[in-house]
């Protein structure tokens, strides 16, 4: 046992580097930012087989793990995703939606979660192992999956250990369609009932999630709080203020960095775009940059592949995914940035929060309703889509072209000045006060 009083923080994440998923971001900064405020921290995860294998490895994240984290990763099978057929079964082979059928109630048998409810057993075991090796303090659980948090109410309904839900999206909301995902009398939904009313805080990305949440557990009301998701602060792109403008007309790059996923309105951006070449010279001269991953796992998505080839004479190139230590290279490149997100209230996006931090201008192509529009709004160089027609987000493209070309250093420092409020640590360090004053006052 360690004789190192500092507290103890479990944290539970199933995608931790190299795992190159959205809410890996979220999960590599809080595991750092608790190490920076004088905790121990060990991660309980999946090993770096099933991102190699599965969603695409970032390598270059693993090198940003702060220096005395202790990474416990543990097997995690994904059999659905398996396409190396050798591995499948004569059963699966011959009948293969029967299969499906049946691997998704295997799957769920003991814990409420389709892919993911396995994991529940070994998961708790591990969390188990570390509490009784060396005592846990607090246990940190970040979704999804949801499973997750079965190793944060384990260790706390055997041993009194606090713990924290953070959620990066929601268990029984869609965020896309603000209906639920599962009904109240769901296993899910007593789960997560469960859970919420022994939690000792419930994080949120953004207030209206959280707003949900509460009208859903008015008792747990007064624990939830929003940790928006926030920027790097040792990432964010050198993009001074006094940035050389455009030259009116000129040939500018406008990127988008990130996931497309098929709720993203790819396909409306191109029409939009093709449509702003036809209205502005300044555009007509321009590129459009589409930088990350076509899809959640590790092969692109060919109908998202063959959209942006067929764009390739207006100027659209596909240009891969980028390594988190090649991030600022990339917005340095660029004169404006494309926000192309999913509709739906409850949808902010971790990019947002890194997009302000250049104080390049942004053009947001989604619906107006999209919660990005809440972080975004008063910032001095946002030129949002009034809709998603090839008019209306040509208009935002066109608005932005020009002002690339206009804009000075104090307009650019303004920009800048705005999104700094979203630095990460700043999101972070409120509630990693209070819970290391929390462990203090339970804490023997």
């Amino acid at each position: 046992m360690t004789t190192d009083r500092r507290p103890h923080l479990l944290y539970v994440v199933w995608g931790f580097p190299p795992c190159r998923a959205g809410g890996v971001y979220r999960a590599l900064a809080t595991a750092n930012r608790f190490a920076a405020q004088g905790w121990r921290v060990t991660v309980l995860t999946a090993e770096r087989d099933t991102f190699v294998r599965f969603t695409g490895a970032d390598p270059s994240l693993e090198s940003r793990v702060a220096e005395g984290i202790e990474v416990v990763r543990i097997p995690f099978e994904w059999p659905a995703l398996e396409s190396d057929l050798h591995r499948w079964s004569r059963f699966r082979v011959e009948q293969p939606r029967v299969w499906r059928k049946l691997r998704a109630w295997r799957d769920q048998r003991t814990f409420p979660e389709v892919g993911y409810g396995p994991w529940k057993k070994p998961l708790v075991a591990a969390a188990e192992r570390i509490h009784r090796a060396d005592p846990v303090d607090l246990v940190v659980a970040t979704a999804n999956p949801n499973v997750v948090f079965a190793a944060a109410g384990h260790l706390h309904r055997k041993f009194g250990v606090p713990y924290v839900m953070d959620y990066r999206d929601a268990w029984l909301l869609d965020v896309f369609t603000g209906g639920r995902l599962h009904a109240p009398r769901s296993r899910a939904a007593r789960a997560e009932r469960e859970l919420m009313a022994s939690a000792s805080e419930v994080w949120f990305v953004n207030d209206p999630i959280r707003e949900w949440h509460r009208a859903l557990y008015p008792a747990t009301a007064a624990r939830m709080h929003t940790v928006a998701n926030g920027f790097d602060a040792d990432l964010v792109p050198d993009a001074p203020a006094d940035r050389a403008p455009g030259e009116p007309g000129g040939e500018l790059r406008f990127g988008y960095l990130g996931t497309v996923t098929p709720r993203v309105p790819l396909a409306e951006f191109l029409a939009g775009w093709k449509r702003a070449r036809e209205l502005s010279p300044s555009v007509a001269a321009s590129s459009a940059h589409i930088h990350g991953y076509l899809g959640y796992y590790a092969q692109p998505r060919p109908e998202m592949l063959a959209a942006i080839a067929a764009a390739g004479d207006d100027a659209v190139s596909y240009d891969g995914p980028v390594g988190k230590g090649d991030v600022a290279k990339v917005y340095d490149g660029l004169d404006v940035q494309l926000l192309i997100l999913a509709a739906g209230r409850y949808v902010t996006s971790g990019k947002v929060f890194e997009y302000l931090a250049t104080g390049l201008p942004v053009v947001s192509v989604h619906h107006p309703d999209n919660a990005a529009g809440d972080v975004l709004r008063g910032h001095p160089l946002w030129f949002p889509a009034a809709d998603l027609s090839p008019d209306g987000i040509a208009a935002a493209l066109v608005a932005a072209a020009e002002a690339v070309a206009t804009a000075g250093p104090e307009l650019r420092q303004q920009a800048r000045d705005f999104g700094a409020r979203y630095r990460r640590d700043l999101q972070l360090d409120p509630r990693i006060d209070a819970l290391t004053e929390l462990v203090r006052k339970v804490t023997p």
